[in-house]
């Protein structure tokens, strides 16, 4: 755990102390890695995802010249989100989740 702090930025969103939503990031020579966008089941829908999405973009260091995230090929509706927040499919990885790489060009 203190590893994994130590090599991502890490944001989460707590509401009355309980936690609703994180995502981390990390420079990968000048991409922007994104991973481990959460929120509550009980909250999706409400556009955190969205707003923690945009949060790590903005944080992005300014050596970052795109974005890059990873999905499983079945997340039907990750995909569209990431598709509308401008992401396209870069590859679709082997394994049973078919793990789906997205990228996207920092604007």
């Amino acid at each position: 755990m203190q590893a994994s702090l130590e090599a991502w930025d890490v944001y989460v969103v707590r509401v009355a102390g309980r936690l609703v939503g994180s995502v981390r990031a990390r420079l990968d020579d000048r991409e922007w890695d994104i991973g481990r966008l959460m929120v509550a089941p009980d909250l999706r829908g409400r556009g955190l995802g969205r707003a923690l999405l945009d949060h790590i973009m903005a944080v992005a260091p300014p050596q970052a010249t795109s974005y890059r995230l990873f999905t499983g090929k079945q997340s039907e509706a990750n995909l569209r989100r990431y598709k509308r927040a401008g992401f396209s499919v870069r590859e679709v990885l082997d394994g049973r989740s078919g793990p789906v790489v997205l990228w996207r060009p920092r604007r």
